[in-house]
C-alpha cells in the first residue's frame, strides 16, 4: 500500500482537484492522509466530503496552525503503507503516477525514487515548462547542487528505510528530509516521466525564487552544518541549476 501524505491549509480552490487526481489513480492500493493545519476557509469541509465517499481518504486535524512539516509528520506517523508518497493540497498527479513509479520501484527493488514534473497555473492551465530528472541516481552531494527531488514526486519505502520525518522548520522541510535519507548512503532513482504537476501561485512560498537565495545559504549552514565556503558553493550551484536555468 502507498500512504499519500497531504498537508492542508486554506486551499479551498484547489483541494478538490488534488484529491480527484488521487482517486482517479490507476493504482488502487493507497490511503490518503490529509492533515488540516487549522484552515480558516472551507478546505476541511471539502476534504471531509470526499472522505465520506471513499474510506481510503483519512482526515486528521491540528488544534493550532503549526506548518506543513508538523502536518506531514503527523500523517507519516499514522501511515500504514509500505511506500510513503507526498502530494501537497494544491498540486495534482498524472492518473498513472503511482502505477508507473511503484511498478519501477518494485521491479528494480528501489528504496527511494522521484519523477519529472510539470507546472500548472493557478487558473488550472498547464504550462509548457517541465523539470526533468537527471540521468543518474541522485546522491547527497548531487542534491545539494540541484534540488530536483520535489515533494509531489518523491516516494520512499518505509519498510526498508524506516520512517523518516521532517525537521521542525517552517520552510524547505521536504528538502531537508530528502537530504537526511541520502546521508545514509541511499540514492534516489530518477524516473524521467512527467507524472505530477506543481501549481504555481503568486504569493506561494516558492513563487519568488530570487528572494530565496540567501535563505537557502542559511538553510545549508543550519541544517547541514556546512562551513561558509561549502555553503556558498552549494548555494551558487543551486541557483544556477535551479533558479536561473528553470525559472527565468
Amino acid at each position: 500500500m502507498v500512504s499519500i501524505i497531504t498537508p492542508l491549509y486554506n486551499c479551498q480552490n484547489y483541494i478538490s482537484d488534488c484529491i480527484k487526481s488521487v482517486v482517479s489513480q490507476s493504482y488502487k492500493n493507497w490511503e490518503m492522509i490529509i492533515v488540516d493545519d487549522k484552515s480558516t476557509d472551507n478546505s476541511l469541509k471539502i476534504a471531509k466530503r470526499f472522505s465520506k465517499t471513499d474510506s481510503r481518504i483519512k482526515i486528521l486535524t491540528l488544534k493550532f496552525n503549526e506548518g506543513a512539516g508538523v502536518a506531514r509528520n503527523l500523517a507519516i506517523k499514522e501511515s500504514k503503507g509500505k511506500y510513503i508518497a507526498f502530494l501537497d493540497s494544491d498540486d495534482i498527479w498524472h492518473k498513472d503516477k503511482l502505477e508507473i513509479q511503484i511498478g519501477i520501484m518494485k521491479k528494480l527493488n528501489l528504496s527511494f525514487s522521484h519523477t519529472s514534473y510539470g507546472y500548472i497555473n493557478k487558473d488550472g492551465t498547464f504550462s509548457k515548462k517541465t523539470l526533468t530528472t537527471s540521468l543518474k541516481p541522485v546522491g547527497y552531494r548531487n542534491l545539494l547542487k540541484r534540488t530536483e527531488i520535489s515533494c509531489l514526486t518523491a516516494v520512499y519505502d518505509s519498510h526498508k528505510l524506516g520512517k523518516f520525518y521532517m525537521p521542525n522548520i517552517r520552510r524547505k522541510q521536504d528538502y531537508a528530509l530528502w537530504l537526511e535519507i541520502l546521508k545514509t548512503g541511499e540514492t534516489s532513482f530518477p524516473i524521467n516521466k512527467c507524472l505530477a504537476y506543481y501549481r504555481q501561485r503568486i504569493g506561494s512560498a516558492t513563487s519568488n525564487k530570487m528572494k530565496l537565495i540567501m535563505k537557502h545559504y542559511f538553510f545549508l549552514k543550519k541544517t547541514q552544518n556546512l562551513n561558509t565556503i561549502d555553503s556558498i558553493y552549494y548555494t551558487l550551484c543551486w541557483a544556477v541549476n535551479g533558479i536561473f536555468r528553470y525559472y527565468l
